[in-house]
């Protein structure tokens, strides 16, 4: 009886010989070098997959045993960060992986050398990356994609190109219902204190503040509406100074994120101004600080863990080589009622 041939993986030198080139030339292609002709490399990507050739990294995830990803975040100062990071972990315990965590602090990932953390990445044999709340660089991007690496976005600052997959939440239905919780109590004269003006998901929600206003007749005055800069409690504590020096102050805010109202929180207490009975509050992430503050924070809840669950099982399909379903997972908000939104003073 004939015993049947096992076949050989596939080599960089066997993948060189298909494209009539030589292997380190191969070589400079899989490690996403940039010193080959175009033509060249087109013909090297052809053969690579024709002969299904996968690097060290791709077969290292391949099993998932012993498998590293790396999640970068700005800082872990927030109960937001350390919620979606409780959800990646959480993930990462039941499927054998490793989670290595990367802050970068207040410099953007695109000033940090991508073709070097990218290389390195390569080298050490991580299976890609999770970036939380971070801005994401096409030259970032390239870097990475060059070299077959997957990489996840949490809750993008700034839209990703399509072929990224993002794992967010619906922040323009949030948006909305939150103003529609106001509007239901009474309130008309309603403030929006967001966070980066021009992040993805701050636009989202602003735009469904919006809406719920003008589905109501509500008309929108732009006084009162404030960027704060950031998604912290100091955005919170400047946005209502600036709201306070208004001859018709609002009745209720629409904060951004729990951080920015747990800041409007502290800074009326400053005022006398009583929480819920002088000043309705909404804010938007549900975060156990919320929950928790005096009083009890009414918030747009999103599902932050399982944000960090989704993130991981997506990136570790994609180092199978799976195709993902979609590049855009968002996940379901909804409005938590606690103690800090009222009808408005007689």
């Amino acid at each position: 009886m004939a015993q049947k041939t096992r076949q050989a993986k596939p080599t960089l030198a066997t993948v060189a010989r298909q494209a009539g080139v030589s292997t380190p030339t191969v070589s400079k292609v899989v490690n996403g070098r940039e010193d080959v002709a175009p033509a060249t490399r087109a013909r090297i990507l052809a053969a690579l997959e024709q002969a299904g050739y996968q690097s060290p990294l791709q077969r290292r995830a391949a099993g998932e045993t012993g498998t590293v990803v790396e999640v970068v975040i700005d800082v872990l100062d927030s109960a937001y960060m350390v919620e979606v990071l409780n959800g990646v972990l959480q993930f990462a315990a039941g499927a054998d992986v490793e989670i290595l965590v990367s802050v970068t602090g207040a410099a953007p990932m695109g000033q940090r050398s991508p073709e070097r953390r990218a290389q390195r990445m390569l080298d050490e044999g991580r299976a890609g990356m999770i970036v939380v709340t971070s801005a994401f660089s096409e030259a970032q991007l390239h870097a990475f994609r060059r070299r077959h690496i997957p990489v996840v976005v949490i809750d993008p600052l700034n839209a990703p190109s399509a072929d990224v997959v993002s794992v967010g939440a619906t922040n323009w239905a949030g948006g909305k219902a939150a103003t529609e919780h106001l509007l239901e109590l009474g309130h008309r004269r309603i403030a929006y204190i967001g966070g980066i003006e021009g992040a993805e998901c701050n636009q989202a929600r602003l735009h469904g503040y919006m809406a719920a206003l003008m589905a109501r007749g509500v008309p929108i005055d732009p006084q009162y509406i404030i960027s704060g800069g950031r998604f912290r409690r100091e955005s919170g504590i400047t946005g209502l100074r600036a709201l306070l020096k208004l001859d018709h102050r609002p009745t209720a805010i629409f904060a951004g994120s729990d951080s920015i109202a747990l800041g409007v929180i502290s800074e009326a207490g400053h005022h006398a101004i009583n929480i819920p009975e002088d000043l309705s509050l909404v804010g938007f992430d549900g975060t156990k600080q919320g929950e928790e503050s005096t009083p009890a924070l009414t918030s747009v809840a999103q599902p932050l863990e399982e944000m960090g669950r989704a993130a991981l099982r997506a990136l570790l399909r994609q180092a199978r080589g799976e195709v993902p379903d979609s590049h855009r997972v968002e996940l379901a908000t909804h409005v938590i009622v606690r103690d800090s939104t009222a009808p408005p003073p007689a």
